[in-house]
């Protein structure tokens, strides 16, 4: 080890030292990333795509809408990219859909993806706008969701991993469930 007549380590011996340790931080700090991220997702999804009538027009397989956070923030307005990419929830009753009563197609804001249909949509009263069933199950993915002290099913988009809202079991018939989405998440498209 390389000291000086003092016994001190040398300004290069620290640097050195430095930067090693440096380097061996970042690499942890990528293996836990990768940890808690799961296991690597597929670059295809199977989806059902719809026609602006409302009608599916079968499934396909598409490569999957994987952007940088820096595409993401420039694509989206700043309460969009908190609900989408971050997990937020907007205040209930501030969404532009919540009273939104025109016949049409609810889309991911993120990659166009139809995800709702007006024909589902009920007055739950939570100030949200909610559906009891998404357009098609293979265009939204569930997951569970643990935080503020409380466990729920978080609803996201299958093509580009927005996060929409959460589903609970207390809906209307036929399903009993009610998809409660962040309006800022969605973009409405009349019916043609």
């Amino acid at each position: 080890m390389a000291t000086e007549s003092n016994g001190s380590f040398s300004r290069r011996h620290f640097v050195v030292s430095g930067v090693a340790a440096l380097s061996g931080i970042a690499v942890l700090r990528q293996a836990i990333a990768a940890t808690l991220s799961g296991p690597k997702q597929s670059s295809m999804v199977t989806i059902e795509n719809f026609s602006a009538a409302g009608k599916s027009e079968g499934t396909a397989e598409v490569a999957r809408v994987v952007k940088s956070d820096a595409d993401w923030r420039s694509q989206l307005s700043a309460d969009s990219y908190q609900i989408t990419r971050r997990a937020g929830t907007e205040r209930a009753f501030t969404g532009k859909y919540a009273n939104n009563h025109a016949a049409g197609l609810y889309r991911c804001i993120c990659c166009a993806t139809a995800l709702f249909d007006s024909q589902t949509k009920f007055e739950s009263g939570t100030g949200w706008p909610s559906f009891w069933q998404p357009i098609s199950r293979r265009n939204v993915t569930d997951v569970s969701d643990s935080s503020f002290g409380m466990t729920r099913t978080a609803v996201s988009c299958r093509r580009c991993d927005a996060h929409l809202g959460h589903v609970f079991d207390d809906g209307p018939r036929p399903t009993g469930l009610r998809y409660c989405m962040n309006s800022v998440a969605l973009n409405f498209a009349p019916r043609a």
